[in-house]
């Protein structure tokens, strides 16, 4: 591994061309080159399976594909089979077609734990969607958010909490409260203080830890005593955790719920599930105010609904969660073992669910530190690796993986050798990477 020599100009002149005309260069703040090294951001040409290639020609093996979407591999051929059967008989219609109803009842087959189903693009509109519903169905205000999970949408309610929120009202802000992931007795203390005031209480079921023992059936049990809705935020979890997501694996039962990333392997769908007598608010068989739950133009697109069905067939058919976590548990093993040998073990840190990897990056205090990311993902882009998080996808062989440790154990070297120098900045080569969330460039 040798990062002085690794360049990449034809992507550092493509960037160049994506800030002349996209805000920010990219289309997802996650995917932006300042979450990058300093000029080794590529630009994809194209991918196939666990690789992807850049425009200068350089392949890597990649992880949280897709951010954590495409989790089958890239141009998997089932998936491309069914969007090819609907090329040709149209993608968009003045009624619905046909494929919704099928896609309803093939996602309400692998999600039994809802009623009803409405399919959209993305995941903010469908967690707004949710959040929406919820206050209408409780005459509520208030919108209780999990502080320890990083995302739920783009709109007011929640970018209103972060630090990148200008634009927003703080009187809208304001009806965002939160509480920790775990502590029942804070949360219900939340409630309390708001009495009849919160709508619903939204957090991802799991994420880098799991559940506390009771935890998800407390919630449950706090939200039906103080009135407010349950959403379970499963855009990560569904299919990662289970085909039917966590509620399906944890066997607690959210009163609506979100899906995403996984559902379409790439291609653009998303869905909020949910209990019959609150997604009926949104139609057109009940006797309450109508809610304007979710009116997309383009989501019931039929080859993103055929692509959806392939991937849920998949799943079931080739036992794909089962094999994402037997090689998550490979990866996490070998990441462990080379950073231990290299005697890093304390400051690499490889942490959740063995289908939904993530690493963090420590300094010599064990504090995370951008600066060691920024060397940690120098060293294995040059290593041939692209890792944002070391989320798996079906597609990488053991092959990849012993790779990717090879790649991993020759950066823990010079991570040694900063950590003995007690400054990684001679190995940055550049600025360090950034936190999507912040406030000023």
């Amino acid at each position: 591994m040798d990062t002085e020599e690794f360049r990449l100009p034809r992507s550092q002149r493509a960037n160049e061309r994506l800030h002349a005309m996209i805000p920010g260069g990219a289309h997802t703040y996650a995917k932006g080159d300042d979450q990058y090294p300093e000029n080794l951001a590529p630009v994809i040409s194209h991918g196939h399976g666990a690789h992807v290639w850049d425009v200068d020609g350089n392949r890597y093996i990649e992880y949280g594909s897709g951010l954590r979407s495409v989790s089958l591999g890239h141009a998997h051929p089932r998936v491309l089979e069914a969007v090819r059967r609907e090329l040709d008989r149209g993608s968009n219609f003045v009624r619905p077609s046909i494929v919704e109803a099928e896609a309803a009842e093939r996602f309400l087959a692998t999600v039994p734990t809802a009623d009803m189903v409405k399919f959209a693009k993305n995941g903010s509109d469908a967690t707004t969607a949710a959040v929406r519903l919820a206050r209408a169905v409780t005459g509520r205000p208030r919108v209780a958010i999990c502080a320890d999970h990083p995302f739920f949408s783009v709109d007011d309610w929640f970018i209103g909490t972060t630090p990148m929120s200008a634009g927003i009202p703080a009187a809208t802000t304001e009806l965002t409260v939160a509480f920790p992931y775990g502590d029942l007795a804070a949360t219900e203390e939340l409630l309390t203080r708001y009495r009849d005031e919160v709508a619903c209480l939204i957090l991802e079921p799991a994420g880098h830890t799991e559940p506390p023992p009771g935890y998800l059936q407390g919630l449950r049990e706090l939200a039906d005593r103080h009135g407010c809705v349950l959403i379970f935020d499963e855009m990560i979890t569904g299919f990662r955790w289970s085909e039917a997501g966590a509620q399906g694996l944890y066997g607690v039962v959210p009163d609506l719920s979100t899906f995403g990333k996984a559902l379409g392997n790439g291609f653009a769908v998303s869905a909020l599930a949910g209990r019959r007598e609150l997604m009926e608010r949104g139609g057109l068989r009940h006797s309450g105010d109508r809610v304007f739950l979710l009116s997309t133009t383009h989501g019931a697109e039929t080859h993103s609904l055929a692509a959806a069905m392939a991937v849920q067939t998949t799943y079931a058919e080739e036992g794909v969660t089962a094999r994402l976590h037997a090689i998550g548990e490979r990866l996490a093993a070998g990441v462990r073992d080379a950073a231990a040998g290299m005697g890093v073990g304390d400051h690499i840190v490889v942490r959740g669910r063995a289908s939904n990897l993530v690493f963090a990056t420590l300094d010599e205090n064990r504090q995370p530190s951008q600066r060691y990311r920024t060397l940690f993902l120098r060293g294995l882009l040059a290593g041939g690796v692209l890792a944002p998080s070391f989320v798996v996808s079906s597609a990488l062989d053991d092959a990849d993986v012993d790779r990717t440790v090879e790649a991993v154990a020759q950066v823990c070297a010079v991570y040694r050798k900063a950590l003995d120098a007690g400054d990684p900045t001679p190995w940055l080569a550049g600025r360090p990477v950034k936190p999507v969330f912040r406030r000023l460039v």
